[in-house]
């Protein structure tokens, strides 16, 4: 099963119907949007609705991504969701899209890495296919990360939002019309001593509680810029590409600062990055598949190109990945 690669045949996003803006939010707490965008980028973020579930926004997306491949559920033998925030502590959350799907065969389960979660679904995705264990796979990013913020925590709240993404991948032989198409290497990481830095106060485990979103966030961006800086050129080295021969960076959408950082580390020009930051903020484990649905349905991520993805998030844990669009 050497000459399997793992291509990608759909894409899909969803989106909240609700928008917080930062002026909305500077009502709420102690900031303003002047502080928050100088900061971070961000100037808006998507919130689920009352009795909005993950599986719901990660359902929607999976459709979404469903109709661009023109396949029908049931072709779908593998199902890895990455979230933070599923529906209930067991079963996984990826059983439920499965089951409302139609889909009766196959495996379905829960990936959890916070912000590199979806890099992680991919890495173990793309695995699957090219051992031959799966043939159609759905890739799905999906946070409810609104659920689990400490709302008086001006550090926080105003960094995150909700959302879903999602891609369908499917198997098949590098020499068979793939034309060097496809998920050219996958790159996961972690280090457990930045448990501390990153990570959310409550567990079924530990208190019985949901718990809050907490952070040193001058220790997380040191780590994030030259971990990702990292492991982009890991994924790079792997397969004996340059930087400029790059089309895309689609990096997990955290912190504008990070991100630029991040492109000047590898020499990666402005217009190369996809940025969705400033309207999604950072919606943890959906940032990249909803940035590379955005870029790939209004033009700019188009067949044959190379597409560049990296993301880190609490653990930490940290990955990227190489794709022929």
């Amino acid at each position: 099963m050497t000459g399997m690669r793992s291509r990608v045949l759909g894409w899909g996003g969803y989106l909240p119907e609700r928008v917080l803006d930062n002026d909305e939010l500077s009502r709420r707490v102690a900031t303003t949007d002047d502080w928050i965008v100088d900061r971070t980028g961000i100037r808006q973020r998507h919130i689920a609705a009352e009795g909005e579930l993950t599986s719901d926004l990660a359902l929607a997306a999976a459709r979404a991504a469903l109709a661009r491949a023109r396949i029908d559920a049931p072709e779908v033998d593998l199902i890895i969701l990455a979230t933070t925030t599923p529906d209930n502590t067991f079963p996984a959350t990826a059983t439920k899209v499965q089951a409302t799907l139609g889909i009766t065969q196959g495996a379905a389960f829960d990936v959890q890495a916070v912000c590199a979660g979806f890099i992680y679904a991919l890495a173990v995705a793309d695995s699957l296919l090219r051992s031959g264990q799966a043939r159609t796979a759905l890739v799905i990013g999906a946070e409810t990360f609104s659920r689990i913020l400490d709302w008086n925590d001006r550090a926080t709240c105003v960094l995150f939002g909700d959302g879903a993404g999602a891609l369908v991948l499917r198997a098949g032989e590098r020499d068979n019309g793939f034309d060097g198409r496809g998920v050219l290497s996958t790159h996961i990481h972690s280090d457990g001593r930045g448990y501390d830095s990153l990570f959310v106060d409550g567990g079924p485990s530990s208190s019985g509680t949901v718990g809050h979103v907490r952070m040193a966030g001058r220790e997380v961006f040191r780590h994030a810029v030259t971990l990702l800086a990292a492991a982009a050129d890991e994924a790079l080295a792997a397969n004996g590409l340059k930087a400029e021969e790059i089309d895309w960076l689609v990096p997990h959408q955290a912190n504008k600062r990070i991100i630029d950082a991040t492109a000047r580390k590898l020499g990666l020009a402005p217009e190369k990055i996809v940025y969705t930051v400033d309207k999604h903020a950072n919606t943890s484990a959906a940032s990249i598949p909803l940035a590379l649905a955005v870029a790939a349905d209004d033009g700019r991520i188009v067949a044959g190109q190379l597409v560049l993805l990296e993301g880190m998030g609490g653990g930490f844990a940290w990955g990227s990945a190489v794709i022929r669009w």
